[in-house]
């Protein structure tokens, strides 16, 4: 049995063991079990009932990360976007005014779409043709992103006033002492190279905070999940056919596509998975992975699924292979029936473990050029963009803009790829037509 894992996943090959895998998994879920409260509390703003939209995300997240560990192979978990969650529910729903249903609908859409541009090889055409330098701003980018969400949820950094957006958190809080404690405390692990540091200090603070009166013990540990009949198969995709919502369908469309790309080539970079040239083998197989999870999830009546960036934790700890994704499914399953208890994590001990890879996700760095101002424009915009404006898809856009832009001032179009121009061009067409 162990052997027939082994050679599956190729697990000796990637420098891995099983047990590294499966805590590699853990580590992954941890950091990620919030979306399995957060998106449906988001989603539940927009008319979503809770309780269904709770087990469609479940649902979602178990099979997009079970193939992307069976099918892709990859270390990678699978669960519906922040981001794309509020964008439904505050923007097309709140203040556009369409139904839930509608909105749905454009999900679906977009799902589609992202099939059929993955198996005829458009997609994998269009990010093979992203120079090596955006790509390297894409990681420090992200990097920086879940460092901010992470010094956010930890309240070491909090939201200010007009004139000074953000300032230093309540330092004297037991809850922020203890994540700063947690921080330090994966740091020390990992220093001394033991494994599976940053779980190990997620449980630790964990537990202390329970002792501590800062989260509060679970009164039950198994529950039975509720029914999903509210929203499965309630989309409404003729309603999503209209003028006025094609604004609407392409930016989930160029939301997805940027996101997934971003996060991909980021967690793909730190476990070592990119060829000599950058790029990752088999790209399609994720890519499709993350299309046919996006539809399932909207027959479900959740939003857009793909990679989640706290992936890299799980990297982090060690996982190369699909046995890490799958470990985290499997996870995911059993938070159907066990979700009393693993919604108790408080954010001060899963918040470190997002600053610490934020930290060790700054490596490109070192490879970035910055000695040619049109290389390093895109790049600044790229890296900036993303953490101050809080989207991902920003920073991302705004690089695919400013890359063939300053490319022309300084005479070097020769160097914009076909594929290039298509992304400047869909990045275009996300500032013109998105709902601000």
């Amino acid at each position: 049995m162990k052997n027939s894992i082994d050679n599956y996943f190729q697990i000796k090959q990637h420098g891995s063991t099983i047990s590294r895998e499966i805590v590699a998994g853990m580590t992954t879920f941890t950091t990620m079990a919030y979306i399995i409260v957060v998106n449906p509390k988001i989603l539940e703003t927009a008319g979503i009932p809770f309780g269904p939209s709770m087990v469609a995300t479940i649902i979602s997240a178990f099979f997009g990360t079970m193939a992307m560990g069976l099918y892709a192979k990859r270390p990678f978990a699978v669960a519906p976007y922040m981001g794309e969650n509020a964008f439904i529910a505050f923007t097309v729903v709140k203040v556009m005014g369409y139904s839930w249903q509608t909105a749905i609908g454009a999900i679906f859409i977009g799902g589609v779409l992202f099939v059929i541009f993955t198996t005829t090889g458009i997609r994998t055409w269009m990010i093979s043709a992203i120079p090596k330098n955006l790509k390297n701003a894409f990681v420090v980018g992200i990097g920086l992103f879940l460092t901010f969400i992470g010094l956010n949820t930890t309240g070491i950094v909090v939201l200010g006033v007009p004139g000074a957006p953000t300032h230093l958190g309540n330092l004297s809080s037991t809850s922020t002492l203890l994540a700063i404690g947690c921080f330090f405390l994966i740091t020390l692990l990992m220093g001394r190279k033991i494994s599976g540091a940053i779980i190990i200090g997620i449980f630790a603070t964990t537990i202390a905070a329970f002792f501590l009166g800062i989260a509060s013990t679970p009164t039950e540990f198994v529950s039975m999940p509720p029914s999903l009949e509210p929203t499965f198969l309630q989309l409404d995709i003729t309603g999503s056919f209209t003028w006025g919502f094609i604004s609407v369908i392409l930016t989930v469309f160029i939301l997805d596509f940027l996101d997934t790309m971003g996060t991909l080539y980021a967690v793909s970079y730190r476990a070592g998975l990119l060829d000599e040239h950058g790029d990752l083998p088999e790209i399609e197989k994720p890519l499709l992975v993350d299309a046919v999870t996006t539809v399932l999830a909207s027959l479900l009546g959740t939003t857009t699924t793909g990679v989640f960036v706290e992936s890299a934790t799980g990297i982090e700890a060690g996982g190369r292979t699909g046995l890490t994704a799958v470990t985290t499914a499997m996870l995911f399953l059993a938070a159907l029936f066990l979700e009393p208890l693993l919604t108790t994590i408080p954010p001060c001990a899963y918040g470190p473990s997002l600053i610490i890879v934020g930290m060790l996700m700054i490596a490109p760095c070192k490879d970035l050029i910055v000695d040619d101002i049109s290389e390093l424009v895109p790049a600044f915009l790229v890296i900036t963009l993303m953490s101050f404006t809080y989207n991902l898809g920003t920073g991302m856009t705004a690089g695919f803009i400013a890359y063939p832009f300053m490319k022309i001032v300084t005479g070097k179009i020769k160097e914009i790829s076909r594929g290039l121009w298509v992304l400047c061009f869909l990045s275009a067409l996300f500032f013109i037509t998105c709902p601000h």
